[in-house]
């Protein structure tokens, strides 16, 4: 009997190599499904994958609602996962609140809460999600064109806890496959994936990053996004370091005030993650704190030469006096 498609085998190699690192074979797992031949491919694989190593496996389509049509989309694409074999198969409705990073963040927000809740309803230990390794190329060229820090340029881990305290796991199991071999499984599949029209609006900074890699593999050869993404892997590793380092100097400082000299004596890629943690912990939103604020705090230790306090987003606002560094 001939095996399956090429393109198919990979995709369930990806699926069963991703929960067996992370010891989740067995488990029951849900799949997230947009429709798009990304999580299509997806549910195809898990569905075949899971249940043959002993686990359940059903998926959750959350309906964004922030286009026409989009409960007739997230339909077909529970009816394909039904399709699949996977069971329960939950629609999820969810309200897009506006944030100030923009709808595509606020959505993504919106949409990984849901998938949590849903998780944890159905006693879940792992949602699969289909990104792949086109689209962690992509984040990666979006970071080096911002000129964000080594914990940008990662990328997306291929594993994380879904939220703080919850036992849900985020996995990822196609950051190593091409896009082109998921559309290839729902070919040889017979799936008919949704094109999301909002791949083709540049207004959008991500669509513009993927029309840029093309022209890439074109004027420096082949392989740009893999290296892209191979880049991500060596630079996680190296930002999960630092941010390890960066947590034990903060917990060996205590509360502020600081000793300015104390900081001074950190290396300089650990005291600003330090300022970092700082903020965060502080309330400051993750997504307002930027690279200059990070900046103008380690001045205060790194050129200090009397300067006014820093203000920083939520309201902070840190400043020296003498030798020592507190936060108002």
């Amino acid at each position: 009997m001939a095996g399956p498609a090429p393109d198919v085998a990979a995709t369930r190699v990806a699926v069963r190599r991703a929960l067996e690192s992370f010891g989740l074979t067995g488990r029951p797992v849900l799949v997230g499904c947009s429709g798009g031949a990304d999580s299509l491919a997806l549910a195809a694989a898990a569905g075949f994958v899971v249940p043959r190593a002993g686990g359940t496996v059903g998926a959750v389509v959350v309906d964004h609602g922030l286009q026409a049509g989009s409960s007739q989309v997230a339909q077909d694409a529970a009816a394909q996962c039904q399709g699949l074999g996977l069971a329960p198969v939950e629609i999820v409705p969810v309200t897009v609140a506006g944030t100030g990073e923009g709808p595509e963040s606020a959505a993504r927000d919106a949409r990984h809460a849901a998938l949590t809740d849903a998780a944890e309803r159905h006693g879940a230990a792992v949602v699969l999600l289909g990104h792949t390794r086109d689209d962690q190329a992509e984040q990666v060229l979006l970071g080096l064109a911002r000129g964000s820090g080594a914990r940008s340029l990662a990328g997306m881990p291929v594993a994380r806890t879904a939220r703080p305290g919850s036992s849900v796991q985020i996995v990822r199991p196609f950051l190593s496959v091409p896009r082109a071999v998921t559309e290839g499984t729902c070919r040889a599949l017979g799936l008919t994936p949704w094109a999301d029209p909002h791949n083709a609006d540049e207004a959008f900074t991500r669509v513009r990053a993927r029309r840029v890699l093309p022209v890439l593999e074109r004027e420096l050869g082949p392989g740009i996004a893999a290296a892209l993404a191979r880049s991500a892997d060596l630079l996680r590793d190296d930002a999960d370091a630092l941010d390890a380092a960066a947590r034990t100097a903060y917990e060996q400082l205590g509360d502020p005030p600081w000793s300015a000299s104390h900081l001074a004596d950190l290396p300089v890629a650990v005291r600003r993650r330090v300022w970092r943690e700082l903020a965060l912990r502080s309330g400051s939103p993750s997504g307002a704190l930027t690279a200059e604020h990070l900046r103008a705090a380690d001045a205060l230790v790194s050129r200090w030469r009397g300067q006014g306090p820093v203000d920083l987003p939520g309201g902070l606002r840190l400043h020296r006096r003498g030798g020592l560094v507190s936060l108002l």
